[in-house]
């Protein structure tokens, strides 16, 4: 498998897990169906499409990517669906988690290109 095919399992896998977060917060305690399904679904998809990412990339650099991007798209998501605040501190982690995913992705040598 690919460096790209690979990245692209992992950015797959990201939005398979933002989406299932989002859709926790929209189910209300796991009382609305729809949510819950996309709840599951997402959760079990992202952990598919991670375990495939894995088989290619480090787990250091797969678990930092996962965790930084994850976060930022639980946060992003969280403004533009639920009206959640992202202060200047907010926003200034999210570059920083972002800027420290590449450097390490860099560093690890397996920076898409």
């Amino acid at each position: 498998m690919s460096n790209v095919l690979s990245f692209a399992l992992l950015g797959a896998a990201i939005l398979a897990e933002v989406v299932a977060t989002l859709s926790l917060k929209a189910s209300a305690g796991m009382t609305r169906p729809g949510p819950m399904v996309l709840v599951v679904g997402g959760y079990g998809l992202a952990f598919w499409l991670l375990s495939l990412s894995l088989e290619r990339f480090p787990i250091a650099l797969v678990y930092s990517i996962w965790c930084g991007l994850g976060m930022v798209g639980a946060a992003v998501g969280g403004w533009w669906l639920f009206g959640q605040t992202l202060g200047a501190s907010a926003l200034l982690g999210v570059v920083l988690i972002t800027g420290g995913v590449a450097v390490l992705a860099q560093a690890m040598g397996v920076a898409p290109a």
